[in-house]
């Protein structure tokens, strides 16, 4: 090891080298992942890196002493060739993987077209739309990709170590570009052409017969190939979103959003340690702790401070409407407009914990759904939804969030069930806001599946017949929209085709894993607890 703090002393390691570096896993051994470094700096005579492992979710990203590095493996970045002017002169600007990109696909348009002698017919030209620099592929997950959504707001779950890259939706695999994390674009890969299946199997309105095997072995299990992704039709990237809290930000992904800024968190009684970057005031950044008024989110620079906003502060609750109270379980509808200071200061919280959001101030198009826990003391913020108050994509949930000291307790399944309540008062069905993290993910294809699972195994067989339902039906029942049904049925690979028709297999052992799924999942939404009267929003008036 003191070879290795040596070698790093005597040789010069800048930002975007990249190297191995020590770090323990889930099973507290030692492995060597390929990193990059984001930032150098020296405390107290002493070096210290901030690392990237390549591969891994940027809620790793730490600081690691130099006696970390394995200096024999470093790698420097490429340097950048500066673009000649007109005249022929070096010029000072510097190239961009944008123009790159552009200048690439220009080239392959001109060498892919034949020369041809007299008239010419104009041929249509394909829409190609460039990687900005902001891009930031999502996270994966080792599962197949939803037709509906291509990757993972973010629900309870503690933070995988690894994200495997195994399955890639089709984005994932046709990039325009590949751009490398020290910006530089790679070789283009040509998309090949896929074979396009129906929209969904065999029409929503199709019925569906359920058959329930005592072995499992007799079910004849059959899964469709994936579908095409909703956002790349046809396999190029679409254009960045303009409304809604993940709307693309071109300097989102900039050398400073990338490091998280804020060490730690007090929050009431729990001490957090955020994953990501926030852009709380610069001046905070620097302070060891950063406290906030767990009923207002107010931000303060000391205990003193906070001591002294507490005498002052009257707020016991989020303010708004409380909408829903079982036990100690209690939701606040709040509107960005009328609450806006509280609701900017969730946001800000939030960002610590969800990587994809880039709407933090203009939060006047938004509700807020705050789920609490009550005691003595007041109501405690455990977790929290947003949704647009007018969405043209039917989302009902705009970003999604359960605080980390409350992962992994259930809490995540039940902000996204009132999600779907919500949605059932309003006679709409709904989708989350894409695209999912890879938290979000999972915990919404538990849901989705321990949904529909429930309603047919619920299903009685009608006059002696195996009962049958259509994906609509599933669909109107659920709120749960028609795409994300059929993925989830592809997902849990129920969809048999059997003379002509669709058939779903459920087998013992998803019967079996249901049943125990469900037996742990303790919290539910009480319809009846549920006080909401859903507003026409599209009336200004009503803002």
């Amino acid at each position: 090891m003191t070879k290795m703090a040596d070698n790093a002393s005597s040789v010069e390691i800048v930002e975007g080298c990249r190297l191995p570096v020590l770090r323990k896993n889930q099973e507290h051994e030692d492995e060597w992942p390929l990193a990059e470094i984001l930032s150098v700096k020296e405390v107290s005579s002493r070096k210290l890196y901030y690392v990237h492992y390549i591969d891994f979710n940027k809620r790793l990203d730490e600081w690691v002493t130099g006696d970390r590095l394995d200096m024999k493996k470093l790698q420097f970045p490429k340097k950048e060739a500066k673009t000649p002017t007109k005249n022929g002169l070096p010029g000072s600007r510097p190239s961009s993987p944008e123009r790159d990109v552009r200048k690439s696909l220009d080239l392959n348009a001109q060498s892919a077209t034949p020369p041809s002698r007299g008239k010419t017919l104009p041929t249509p030209k394909r829409k190609v739309e460039a990687v900005p620099l902001a891009t930031q592929l999502p996270p994966t997950t080792a599962v197949p990709s939803l037709p509906s959504s291509t990757e993972a707001s973010q629900a309870s779950g503690f933070p995988a170590v690894r994200e495997p890259n195994t399955f890639k939706s089709r984005e994932d695999h046709e990039p325009i570009s590949s751009l490398t994390t020290n910006g530089t674009a790679r070789r283009l890969i040509p998309s090949q052409p896929g074979r396009k299946r129906k929209a969904n199997c065999g029409g929503t309105d199709e019925m569906i017969k359920v058959l329930q095997y005592n072995n499992p072995q007799s079910a004849s299990v059959f899964l469709p190939p994936p579908e095409d992704s909703q956002d790349s039709s046809d396999g190029i990237p679409s254009a960045p979103r303009m409304t809604g809290s993940l709307v693309s930000d071109r300097s989102h992904d900039d050398i400073v959003t990338r490091m998280k800024n804020i060490e730690c968190i007090e929050l009431g009684r729990h001490r957090l340690k955020p994953w990501y970057f926030s852009p709380y005031p610069q001046e905070l950044t620097a302070l060891p702790i950063l406290y906030l008024c767990e009923f207002c989110l107010k931000y303060l620079k000391s205990l003193k401070c906070l001591q002294r906003h507490l005498t002052k502060c009257n707020l016991r609750h989020p303010p708004g409407n409380e909408i829903y109270r079982k036990g100690t379980i209690s939701f606040f509808e709040i509107d960005g407009r009328k609450n806006k200071t509280y609701s900017q200061n969730l946001c800000l919280l939030a960002k610590c914990f969800l990587d994809h959001k880039t709407l933090y101030y203009d939060t006047d198009p938004f509700l807020f759904y705050v789920m609490t826990e009550y005691d003595s003391k007041g109501f405690h913020i455990v977790g929290y939804f947003s949704k647009e108050k007018e969405s043209t994509e039917d989302y009902n949930v705009a970003c999604i969030l359960t605080l980390p000291p409350y992962q992994r307790r259930g809490y995540g399944k039940l902000l996204i069930e009132f999600s779907y309540e919500l949605s059932k008062v309003e006679g709409k069905t709904g989708t989350p806001e894409k695209p999912l993290s890879d938290l979000g993910l999972l915990s919404y294809r538990s849901y989705w599946s321990q949904t529909i699972l429930e309603i047919l195994m619920d299903l009685k067989p009608d006059n002696g017949e195996r009962p049958q339902i259509t994906i609509n039906e599933i669909s109107e029942i659920t709120s749960v929209k028609k795409e994300d049904v059929i993925s989830t049925l592809q997902y849990l690979n129920l969809i048999n085709y059997y003379k002509g028709q669709y058939i779903l297999t459920l087998s013992e052992d998803i019967v079996d894993g249901h049943e125990r799924a469900m037996q742990k999942r303790h919290l539910r939404i009480d319809p009846k607890c549920l006080h909401f009267t859903p507003k026409d929003w599209s009336k200004r008036g009503k803002w």
